[in-house]
């Protein structure tokens, strides 16, 4: 979940609220927030919810500590990231399990965090990593990992388009060159995707997360990085071509002729001289991912609900990251939104949650809120703001962030109950 200016911004692990002493202070703060709009009292059916990230996945003691903290300060939903980066933190046979698990053969993280949320009475969201596939720093350790099993699905810079027209695809030498690019240009991409106009990418995708819902009780699934990193992606040779051959039978003789000797000294002629069906090419393979996905859910377990972390200002996410979740919303593709409005600016988050909710019209919104990057009055001040507009539930980013010292489970606890109002259901 990386975004730019004040919509989205890297997430730094180390990153939280300032720690306040006493609980009696929280409750203050919420008064002063006017937070009882999202009280239990008022609205019981409201999600509050929490991103926890794969940090908490890895011992049965941490996954213990986060359903006692969520559980305490009156949240019901945790959104747990079981596909952080091509692997998996469940048992499955598609991806290789995640290397952090290496030590830890019989854990399983996700069935651990079904048995004690439910046990709890919290409905738990699989978050998956769609297109985000790798780090760039580290790359996997596991030969089976998608990004050496298929080279060729992985999307590349425009900056990169001619250089790596000439590297053979299953070189060493072509997952090496995009890595370092990826690296030096890591304040605009966070590691190496997958391209979704592929449909061998879609097919897997869907495969990898309907095996996972048909063999876990989840309560839904959670899309993350269900974009493209921005509008110079994915110009790669392979995703050229699907896109030459498609186009081509289209073309009159005489942009045929112009694209031909233009492809000579320009490896992205086609998308250079067909600019908008390029742009709503790469738009459908993201569009016709997301179908393939919902079909795979609904399929292994009708009742899970789907959701999408979306950038909040749709024309940014349609022309910027090529993520039309407004055409989504259009066919029925998502149980709820979750826009990631993660700006510190008060005004401008209830104008993307707004905007968001405008537009959903029945379909539920969850305000993404960073809480991360905000004050603790600044987090309840939002949660207030969403609950004011409208919006079915939230969603805080993050569980690891609010409570990495000096905070603590505590903290997190304080701030739900101040949110929420103690004893919450």
């Amino acid at each position: 979940m990386f975004h730019t200016t004040s919509t989205v911004v890297a997430r730094p692990a180390s990153a939280g609220p300032r720690r306040f002493g006493r609980f009696a202070f929280w409750l203050l703060i919420a008064m002063i927030a006017g937070t009882t709009a999202f009280r239990a009292s008022a609205a019981p059916e409201q999600t509050r919810a929490l991103w926890v990230t794969r940090a908490t996945l890895g011992s049965t003691e941490g996954i213990q500590q986060m359903v006692s903290a969520a559980k305490a300060g009156g949240f019901n939903t945790v959104m747990v990231q079981v596909r952080g980066r091509g692997d998996a933190y469940y048992g499955g046979t598609l991806e290789p399990r995640a290397s952090e698990l290496a030590s830890k053969p019989g854990f399983d993280p996700l069935a651990t965090v079904l048995e004690q949320a439910h046990a709890a009475g919290l409905k738990v969201h699989a978050w998956v990593g769609v297109n985000l596939v790798s780090s760039s720093v580290t790359l996997p350790a596991s030969r089976e990992h998608i990004v050496y099993r298929q080279p060729d699905w992985l999307m590349v810079p425009l900056e990169l388009a001619a250089e790596m027209k000439k590297v053979d695809v299953r070189s060493p030498a072509y997952i090496g060159r995009l890595a370092r690019w990826t690296r030096a240009h890591a304040s605009e991409v966070e590691g190496l995707y997958t391209s979704p106009v592929h449909p061998g990418v879609q097919a897997h995708v869907a495969a990898v997360i309907g095996e996972m819902v048909a063999n876990y009780a989840v309560d839904g699934v959670h899309l993350d990085y269900v974009r493209f990193p921005s509008d110079r992606f994915d110009y790669s040779p392979a995703a050229i071509d699907l896109f030459k051959s498609m186009i081509l039978p289209d073309l009159t003789d005489q942009e045929r002729r112009e694209a031909a000797a233009r492809e000579l000294i320009d490896p992205a002629a086609y998308p250079n001289l067909f600019a908008d069906r390029w742009n709503q090419f790469r738009r459908n393979g993201l569009t016709d991912l997301v179908v393939k996905v919902r079909a795979a859910v609904k399929a292994a377990r009708p009742a899970a609900v789907l959701s999408a972390a979306v950038v909040p200002d749709a024309a940014q996410a349609t022309d910027g990251r090529l993520q039309d979740w407004r055409g989504w919303l259009d066919q029925s593709l998502l149980d709820v939104l979750c826009p990631m409005a993660y700006t510190t600016d008060a005004e401008v988050f209830q104008q993307q949650v707004a905007a968001a909710r405008a537009y959903a019209g029945d379909v539920p919104v969850w305000a993404g809120i960073g809480a991360y990057r905000l004050t603790s009055q600044q987090t309840l001040q939002h949660i207030a703001a969403a609950g004011k507009l409208g919006t079915a539930g939230i969603i805080l980013f993050s569980y690891d962030a609010l409570i990495a010292p000096p905070n603590s489970a505590g903290t997190l606890s304080e701030l739900g109950r101040a949110a929420f109002g103690a004893g919450s259901h």
